[in-house]
């Protein structure tokens, strides 16, 4: 059965590590919240990244993710509040490492996430989930539970590489479980002003036009600096290159996917 689409439920996804996943999953929900949209963060990787970049570390709380899809624990159970009034986080947990075997043994297990995000998503403008940098059972779940994905891609040599695995999985998750996954967009990340970041970027553009986001995100010390102080960047330094690039991405994910009944 199809949620009513009053939110837009974006999976951040990439199998590739170290291409700005968790930064554009944090940085994304906390911008689009400062914009006063009501945003949901899960956080679906064992490493909890996007929790400690939000100052909840992974296993302070009892309640995570993990009890969500393993135990049946209610979504909103699991709900934390973070600094940002519009802004709230499910967690990770470090018990999400043997998940994908658990998950193996468990009937429609590619459903787990979706059934549990589709009884929340009516209370949040935005639901963005943050997956593991790996195409398993996690990712699976998360891309089972999205409308659209959204791969973030550093402007390197290999990484035209790693964007046709993701296509390729997105492919085989529409032709099986979730016919109506889209790519909402593919963003630049990581950039540096030298020429194979222009060559990447160029190729990028060229071979994908429309699905690639205006924005692009550079490589700045600020935004590598705030999960260390576990603030998104916005709370961190606002005036930085950083922090614009993702306000500037929020306002061009708002203005191509308006939540039904959300005001964009």
């Amino acid at each position: 059965m199809e949620v009513e689409s009053m939110s837009r439920i974006l999976t951040i996804a990439n199998q590739k590590g170290g291409v700005g996943k968790t930064t554009t999953a944090v940085n994304l929900a906390a911008s689009l919240a400062a914009a006063e949209r009501r945003t949901l963060l899960i956080d679906v990787d064992p490493q909890g990244n996007a929790g400690s970049a939000l100052g909840i570390r992974r296993d302070e709380s009892e309640k995570s993710i993990y009890e969500v899809l393993l135990d049946d624990l209610p979504l909103g159970d699991a709900v934390r509040k973070t600094e940002l009034k519009f802004l709230d986080l499910v967690p990770a947990s470090r018990h999400l490492v043997g998940a994908e075997l658990e998950l193996a043994e468990i009937d429609r297990r590619e459903y787990r996430l979706k059934q549990a995000v589709d009884s929340l998503a009516s209370s949040y403008e935005y639901v963005v989930i943050d997956c593991p940098p790996s195409l398993g059972l996690l990712t699976l779940n998360g891309l089972v539970a999205a409308q659209g994905v959204m791969i973030p891609l550093q402007c390197e040599y290999y990484a035209l590489e790693g964007l046709a695995d993701v296509l390729k999985t997105i492919e085989l998750v529409r032709a099986s479980a979730n016919p109506g996954l889209k790519v909402d967009g593919i963003v630049l990340t990581m950039f540096s002003p030298n020429n194979l970041s222009n060559q990447v970027a160029d190729e990028i553009r060229k071979t994908f036009s429309k699905q690639v986001f205006n924005t692009v995100i550079p490589r700045n010390v600020r935004l590598s600096e705030a999960p260390s102080h576990g603030k998104p960047i916005l709370l961190y330094d606002v005036s930085s290159k950083g922090c614009q690039s993702y306000l500037e991405l929020a306002r061009e994910v708002t203005s191509r996917f308006r939540p039904a009944g959300g005001v964009a």
